[in-house]
Order: C-alpha cells, then sequence, then structure tokens
C-alpha cells in the first residue's frame, strides 16, 4: 500500500501515517463536504472573534476572512481539489487556506477543535435542512387544505381495520391528513430550535484558556444562544435524532397516505385516478398503469426509519465526549433529510394531479350497512333503548340482509317493524347518507358544518405556521 505524500494536520507526534486504504476507510470529506458553506461561515465568524478579543490581528483576521471567500469561490464554481487525505471538510478548507495565505492561515484554529467545529457546522447545517423540509412540508398541508375546500360534498366511505365503516366527506379524509402534517412541522421546527445553540468555543471538551467571545460568534452564526457545557456540547447529538426522528413520521405519514392511493387507484376501488404523469407502464403488459411514485415513497420510508435506528444504535453507548463513532451521524441524517424532502415534492404534486371519481365513492357510500350506527341511534333517540340493545337488534337486522343479499335502504317499514315494533316511519332519514354524514356534527366531525370549522382552524394554524418559519 502506497501512503501519501505528506503527514496530516494531527501528523506531528507520529513516526507513520495510515494507509491510502486506511484513509479512505476513516476518511468522511465525501458525506461532510456539503457543509462547506457552514465550515466556512463558522471560521470567519471565529477569526472575527480572535481579532476582536486580541487574540490575533486585525490584518490577519482579514487575511483568513478573504483566502476564506476565494476558497469558497472555487468550491462555488467547481474548481476546488477535494483531497481524501485531508479525511474532512474542515481540515480540507484549512489546508485550502493555509496554502493560499501562508501562515496566517495556520493561526485560525486557535482556541477551537475539531470537535466544536464540526458540532457547529452540523447544527447550521441542520437549521437550515429543517428549514427548507418544515416548507415542503407546508406545501404539502396547503394542497390538502385546498382539496378539502374543493371536495366538501363528496362523500365516500370511511373505514377501520380495511373494512367499510361509516360514510364522511372526502374533506374530512384530506384534512385527517392535514393535522397530521400539521405535526410534523411542529416537530420539525422543535428539531431546528433544538439545532439552534452554538457549541462554537468549546475546543475539543474542556473550553479553552483564550479569552473567547462565544456569544459574539453565536450571534455572528444566527444562533440564538450558546451553549452551557463544554463537555456536553462537543457529545450532543440529540438534536439530530430530534431531526431524524421528525423526519420518519413524517415519512410514516406519508407512507400510510401512499397506501391508500395505491389501494384507491385500483380498478377494485376506482374511487381516484392517478396523473399519467405520475405513474408508469409496464414493460410487457400494455394495459398497466401503476403506482410507482406512491409505491416508491412508500419503500423509501424503510431507510429512513433505517437511518433513524442506525444514529440511535450508533450513540447508544458512547462515552463523553467525542469518539470517531460519531463521525457516522451525518450519512443517516443527509440521507433521511434529503429523503423526506424528495418525497413531500412528489407527493405534493401527486395529490394535486389526483381525479376524484366522485360517483364511484357515493356508491361505494351505499355498500356495506354504513347505516347500522345510526340505525342503532335512532332506536335510542326514538324509542329510548339502551345502545346495547339497539345494537343488538340492528345486528340481527344486517345479519338477515346479508343473508338475503339486501342492504339496509332496501327494507321497508314493516320489515324494519318486524324486528322492533319501535321504527316509525321517520326511520327513513337515519338511513340516508348524506343524512348521516350532516349527522356527525360535534366538533372534528365529518358534518359539513363540522368541516367549516375544521377548515377554518386548520387554515389558521397553516398561516400561523408560515408565520413561524419565515422568522426562522
Amino acid at each position: 500500500m502506497t501512503q501519501p505524500h505528506k503527514k496530516p494536520a494531527w501528523g506531528g507526534r507520529f513516526s507513520d501515517v495510515p494507509s491510502d486504504e486506511l484513509l479512505a476507510f476513516g476518511a468522511s470529506l465525501p458525506i461532510d463536504r456539503r457543509m462547506w458553506r457552514q465550515d466556512i461561515a463558522g471560521s470567519i465568524a471565529h477569526a472575527k472573534m480572535l481579532a476582536r478579543q486580541g487574540i490575533i490581528t486585525d490584518h490577519e483576521a482579514d487575511a483568513i476572512a478573504d483566502g476564506l471567500r476565494s476558497v469558497a469561490a472555487d468550491i462555488e464554481s467547481g474548481n476546488f481539489k477535494w483531497a481524501l487525505e485531508d479525511e474532512d471538510v474542515h481540515m480540507a478548507i484549512e489546508r485550502a487556506l493555509t496554502e493560499r495565505i501562508g501562515t496566517d492561515g495556520a493561526r485560525l484554529h486557535t482556541g477551537r477543535s475539531r470537535n466544536d467545529q464540526v458540532a457547529t457546522d452540523t447544527r447550521l447545517y441542520m437549521k437550515e435542512r429543517t428549514r427548507d423540509v418544515g416548507r415542503a412540508i407546508n406545501a404539502l398541508r396547503l394542497e390538502l387544505i385546498e382539496l378539502a375546500q374543493q371536495h366538501g360534498d363528496v362523500i365516500l366511505p370511511g373505514y377501520t381495520h380495511m373494512q367499510k365503516a361509516q360514510p364522511i366527506s372526502l374533506a374530512h379524509y384530506y384534512l385527517a391528513y392535514a393535522q397530521m402534517f400539521a405535526r410534523d412541522f411542529q416537530r420539525v421546527i422543535a428539531a431546528h430550535k433544538a439545532a439552534d445553540v452554538s457549541p462554537l468555543g468549546s475546543a475539543a471538551l474542556a473550553g479553552t484558556g483564550y479569552p473567547l467571545d462565544r456569544e459574539y460568534t453565536a450571534h455572528r452564526l444566527g444562533f440564538s444562544k450558546v451553549s452551557i457545557n463544554a463537555l456536553d456540547s462537543v457529545s450532543d447529538r440529540d438534536f439530530l435524532l430530534d431531526a431524524l426522528h421528525a423526519a420518519t413520521t413524517c415519512q410514516i405519514h406519508l407512507s400510510r397516505l401512499c397506501e391508500e392511493i395505491i389501494l384507491w387507484t385500483t380498478e377494485e376501488f376506482g374511487f381516484l385516478k392517478l396523473s399519467d404523469r405520475y405513474s408508469t407502464g409496464s414493460s410487457i403488459m400494455p394495459q398497466k398503469k401503476n403506482a410507482d411514485f406512491a409505491e416508491l415513497i412508500r419503500g423509501k420510508t424503510g431507510r429512513v426509519v433505517g437511518d433513524l435506528n442506525a444514529l440511535l444504535v450508533t450513540m447508544k453507548g458512547l462515552p463523553l465526549a467525542y469518539n470517531k463513532d460519531m463521525q457516522e451521524d451525518k450519512e443517516p441524517v443527509f440521507d433521511a433529510m434529503d429523503t423526506v424532502e424528495a418525497c413531500l415534492r412528489v407527493m405534493t404534486g401527486m395529490v394535486a394531479s389526483l381525479t376524484v371519481d366522485e360517483q364511484r365513492m357515493r356508491a361505494a357510500s351505499t355498500q356495506g350497512y354504513m347505516a347500522a350506527t345510526d340505525l342503532a341511534d335512532y332506536l335510542v333517540e326514538k324509542c329510548h333503548l339502551p345502545f346495547r340493545q339497539a345494537h343488538e337488534i340492528v345486528g340481527s337486522i344486517v345479519l338477515a340482509c346479508e343473508r338475503q343479499g339486501r342492504s339496509l335502504q332496501d327494507l321497508s317499514i314493516d320489515e324494519l317493524q318486524g324486528f322492533f315494533a319501535g321504527f316509525g316511519r321517520d326511520v327513513e332519514a337515519a338511513l340516508r347518507i348524506d343524512k348521516i354524514v350532516e349527522a356527525r356534527s360535534t366538533v372534528g366531525g365529518t358534518a359539513p358544518r363540522a368541516i367549516a370549522v375544521q377548515l377554518q382552524r386548520t387554515k389558521q394554524a397553516y398561516n400561523n405556521d408560515e408565520q413561524e418559519i419565515a422568522l426562522l
């Protein structure tokens, strides 16, 4: 195995260095190089603070800042040479800086460690990515709200145990998912706030003897506060676990929605039709129109759940403070945030382009004896029966209908009275699907007036969350 041509920055006490193969194994550069903007911003803030505190001169700080901006320009333009022997983005940028400005560049690392440097970069990066994911969630929320407004009078079966249960409005269905994603937004914002703490100045684990102004660098980098304990600061990855938990829960919600889209676009259900843009065909069966993108979102849920598990297991037994194991924190987090954001964007376009078959939904709502609960409620309200007795009577009616291949709506008053004499002619209203939906008017119900309240509250929550993310 060949050796690299020069020792790494930490090579002073070593008589030998790892081989190229080992350097490749240990390097995080292929993963963490995406944080170059955060690394340069943190280094400029640190250099300015060092000068402000009289630790380096203003001239040296200006040279460092100018050099880092030059490095940034080269990275932005694609002219920067990333070398695996630098190990990570931090050393790659410091190496390039020192090559450009000489000794002044070597002064940059005064009063800090890669431990607090990487924690700072990662927190800055996660503040940005949680904002991105939060905006993507809100775009989907808005689409669901608009769909609910469009389909308030569409009735479809509601299911429990994948069996027809009670009729609901399509607006009620869309608003259920709007609530899920509203909670996802709050979890992502909580992860953003967890990341909004500056560890810069904690150094390796114990702080430093240099008179650093941590509040200055925190303010300059846009952090709302500084960390309290240096040992915890460089060891803490809770904020990444928070982000992974938020991403995982959101991805699970996306997967649940995909499952229903996949089912509802089958010929057997026929409730929805996918846009051709969000479908694919078969290489052998010309008639096929597959919900591949919904299936992919559902499938990608496994990797996001795995990302959360990966970091949980990595962190579970680590002693304080920094350990090389923690280099494994970024890949699952980056993957999860990238995946959930992409899935959110695909889902937003997919649900917006769905075609609703209102007649098929309504027809399905007359099947499955979904008026049974309302028939029992009728006996409770009109005949003052205990609900359990009413439940038993209606159960016997359903059983008889099943044996005869009839629906509840097929029964005459005389036939109903054969099961219980207290049925009157007004029972017909209890069997009408529209009336059943209208009756569910409690807060959170599916009745039009309850939906109107839900819509108003859901819109207000969305507007509040839009204002909150705009301020981050």
